[in-house]
């Protein structure tokens, strides 16, 4: 069994139905070693002339990662799993999920193949390829 193995689990979030794959592998995962689940949600950071045209865009991404956390924390309250949740701005996804994942001492990194990018690329998905690449801990990449 996995007990103890595992006591922190960050779940990179978006939305997407393989970041909810992502969520509920994890919740598998922290149900057998007894681990806490910090879901993260990343919004883009735009250049500040791009941003104030944006503003109404940031506004509805919040929203959207608001829903989503309620989201992530209903689905791992229903097993009883302890549940943290992480926004950031940022330009660079992968270097924000790999760097917080190390700084807040994440044993595993739970992620989706694809999020909701491009769906022309590479088929292991951009963002997950790279935290695959940058991270320093184990990375599991559920499809």
């Amino acid at each position: 069994m996995l007990q103890n193995r595992f006591q922190k689990i960050l779940v990179p979030l978006d939305g997407s139905l393989n970041s909810i794959r992502g969520l509920n592998e994890a919740i598998s995962l922290a149900r057998q070693s007894n681990a806490a689940i910090t879901g993260i949600y990343v919004i883009p950071n735009f250049s500040p002339k791009v941003a104030q045209i944006l503003k109404s865009y940031r506004i509805v991404l919040m929203k959207n990662a608001k829903k989503i956390m309620s989201h992530a924390r209903t689905s791992t309250a229903r097993h009883g799993i302890s549940f943290n949740e992480k926004v950031v701005v940022s330009g660079d996804l992968v270097k924000t999920i790999a760097g917080y994942a190390k700084s807040s001492k994440s044993d595993i990194i739970v992620m989706g193949s694809r999020g909701e990018g491009n769906p022309r690329k590479e088929y292991l998905g951009s963002v997950a390829n790279g935290v695959l690449h940058d991270s320093k801990i184990p990375v599991l990449i559920v499809k």
